[in-house]
């Protein structure tokens, strides 16, 4: 019987999960000047968690979540995105009480969904996410936007389209409700079967609908925009202002609602617009959650955030051909040749790792040659070579395998001698 990995899913292995470590240390760099900490949440959860934030008209509610009876037959929830396990954490632990507010978290790990996979989508998929919790400041929102646009910018992406738009407070957002419905009513038989239930139960849902995007109703659809209060245009008229204010440039689309129910006020995603990316461009999504604290039983608390994948960050960065600074080099290879040298090689080894270097050896008994073709294949920036006359003499033949040159030196000078030649390259 022949096992595979599941469909949707993917092995990420040597050679691609440096990606991954350099993608996830810019991040949490980033993370730290803006004094954001990790929280880690579990991988499943109590599905009411995600019915009730995200939001049961939802494509992720309806279609997408793997949702199983544990052995005490309660629902659980392998977690289709990261918010709603914040927020829930947020609120459990009390987080709010604490003197310094927003709380500034961020999160990465793998959330799922089951839905058709394609380039860049999987079922189950790892996503790297921030929320500020605890201000209705428009500065947070400012900050939270810079805060995604320079860890793009500090992996080298350039070609990207950062999007905006306004959600409006629950006033707005009621009157915008009313207008849609009075809009795709008269002609919602020719809409899914979907779009028909959410007409009643969340019609901004169905400017997010897939099947029916192009419809001719979709284009004349009402403008949030113009349904926004007074309050609700001052506070997007202070978001925009302080973008402006720090050059982050971008383009306000009345159509952006963003797929969850929780967002309300700022809205946003960031696009990649590089050559050859795909037809599905959104790299990033987010927005503000006023009133989520809340409704998962904390005080008033109101919360921004965004989340990125870092499958689509990758693509991006391949796209736009960067080059990545991984390194996958050995410092020192040992090859020992004769039972006392080989013997002697794994003391040796594992000193040069104790002091800091990344160091192997062989462990299949091949001959020199063989041993040389190894230490070359890993890239090896210095190759030590332990026969029976070097032991003898306590020294050993380091090659530098950059310059070509080779010197002979006391095995017990061997770590000093390295870290000589590396600081000098």
């Amino acid at each position: 019987m022949s096992v595979k990995v599941p469909r949707g899913t993917q092995d990420i292995l040597p050679g691609q999960s440096e990606k991954w470590q350099y993608i996830e240390s810019i991040a949490k760099d980033v993370c730290r000047r803006y004094h954001y900490k990790e929280i880690r949440t579990p991988i499943f959860e109590h599905t009411e968690l995600f019915t009730r934030s995200v939001g049961d008209t939802t494509d992720i509610v309806q279609k997408e979540m793997y949702t199983f009876e544990d052995r005490g037959e309660r629902s659980l929830t392998l977690r289709p995105e990261g918010t709603a396990a914040v927020v829930r954490s947020f609120v459990e632990n009390k987080m709010f009480g604490i003197p310094d507010q927003p709380t500034k978290l961020f999160y990465t790990g793998p959330m799922f969904r089951y839905e058709r996979p394609q380039s860049g989508r999987y079922r189950q998929f790892v996503q790297f996410g921030v929320e500020a919790i605890g201000s209705e400041d428009p500065a947070i929102d400012a900050e939270v936007i810079a805060l995604i646009m320079d860890i793009y910018k500090s992996a080298g992406l350039k070609k990207l389209n950062l999007v905006i738009n306004s959600l409006g407070d629950a006033e707005s957002r009621n009157a915008h409700r009313e207008a849609l419905i009075a809009h795709f009513e008269p002609r919602i038989d020719e809409f899914c079967t979907d779009c028909q239930t959410r007409l009643a139960k969340n019609p901004l849902r169905i400017l997010d609908c897939k099947k029916d995007r192009d419809h001719e109703l979709m284009a004349t659809a009402p403008s949030i925009l113009d349904y926004l209060n007074d309050e609700s245009k001052a506070y997007f008229a202070k978001v925009t202002s302080y973008l402006d204010a720090i050059g982050i440039a971008y383009t306000i689309d009345p159509k952006l609602v963003r797929g969850l129910d929780y967002y309300n006020h700022t809205a946003f995603e960031v696009m990649s617009e590089a050559e050859g990316f795909g037809a599905i461009t959104t790299l990033c999504g987010g927005g503000r959650y006023n009133g989520l604290v809340q409704d998962l039983g904390g005080p008033e608390s109101p919360g921004i955030g965004f989340a990125f994948s870092i499958e689509r960050f990758i693509a991006a960065m391949e796209a736009e051909r960067i080059e990545w600074p991984v390194d996958n080099g050995l410092d020192c290879f040992i090859v020992a040749l004769g039972i006392e040298a080989k013997d002697h090689s794994v003391a040796l080894v594992h000193e040069l790792r104790t002091a800091g270097f990344s160091a192997d050896r062989d462990y299949q008994d091949r001959k020199m040659k063989a041993q040389l073709k190894a230490s070359d294949r890993q890239k090896a920036r210095f190759t030590a070579i332990l026969g029976e006359d070097e032991l003898a003499e306590n020294r050993i033949t380091v090659k530098d395998m950059a310059e070509g040159s080779q010197d002979n030196v006391l095995l017990s000078e061997l770590t000093d001698y390295l870290k000589t030649k590396m600081e000098a390259k």
